[in-house]
């Protein structure tokens, strides 16, 4: 299987995005959204930003390289009762299935960062946006002192250093990659802006509670706590994740947790 896959078909990532709704519609809200606009949603997961984009009017794709995060994406669709929405599995990498210029919009949020090949990913990116659109990412910045960056720095520590030749997807999050990435896709210097941004995790659990869900379902750190677990450390990470969740935490209070990350917009347009 794609490795790529089997990250994010591992573990339930549902149960992390429900802690980030409101900041994924609250994100769409400023993308200047119209009834109409053509709309690809890449690396959509089960509809954060699908699903407000939808509800706005957009006509909206949603494409996800996780089969399970396509059905629930089409679940919450047909619950919600939108019928301007629908999902297919795909790969960043490989956009083949979508024809070229099709799109007035593509948005990746936390999504096409992670998939391989981030020259061919913007490349995609490019293609399939009519001239005149958008494309927006929203990135995790790498050795950023808010709350995702460290996750990724802790668990490293716990964990083999990645395949020799592989590309951090951090580096998404470091605006001279960003340029030279879709520089190289055809796209001039200055029509790509990046810009930091914040969003909220938001949960009804306490830190620690929170931390379990990670260690449950997140596939990143459920790759990590194996890890540590082999090397009788799992007791030594869940205890540094759980002091930087209640580090972060800005809620107030110990049975709830709010946590800002700091984030890179980027906004590339496409003439």
């Amino acid at each position: 299987m794609n490795p790529n896959k089997a990250l994010w078909e591992k573990g339930d990532f549902t149960k992390i995005a429900e802690s980030m709704r409101e900041s994924g519609t609250a994100l769409v809200a400023t993308l200047g959204i119209s009834k109409g606009l053509k709309v690809l949603d890449l690396g959509c997961g089960d509809g954060n930003t699908a699903i407000p984009e939808a509800r706005l009017g957009a006509e909206v794709l949603g494409v996800d390289i996780a089969s399970y995060l396509v059905e629930a994406a089409r679940r919450r669709a047909k619950e919600a009762g939108l019928t301007n929405c629908t999902f297919m599995e795909g790969d960043a990498t490989d956009l083949r299935e979508l024809e070229d210029r099709r799109f007035d919009l593509v948005v990746s949020i936390f999504g096409a960062m992670f998939a391989p090949k981030p020259f061919d990913v913007a490349r995609e990116m490019v293609r399939v946006t009519r001239p005149g659109g958008r494309i927006v990412m929203g990135n995790w910045i790498p050795g950023d002192p808010t709350l995702v960056a460290q996750i990724l720095k802790i668990s490293s520590a716990y964990t083999p250093p990645p395949p020799e030749g592989s590309v951090s997807p951090m580096l998404w999050g470091v605006e001279s990659h960003v340029v030279e990435r879709f520089t190289k896709a055809g796209v001039a210097k200055e029509d790509i802006s990046c810009v930091k941004d914040t969003f909220n995790f938001s949960d009804a659990c306490t830190p620690a509670a929170y931390v379990d869900k990670f260690r449950k379902y997140y596939g990143p750190t459920m790759n990590a706590f194996e890890a540590a677990e082999k090397n009788g450390k799992a007791a030594e990470l869940q205890h540094e994740l759980e002091e930087l969740f209640k580090q972060k935490n800005t809620s107030g209070s110990t049975d709830l947790t709010f946590i800002p990350a700091t984030y890179l917009r980027v906004t590339v347009l496409r003439r």
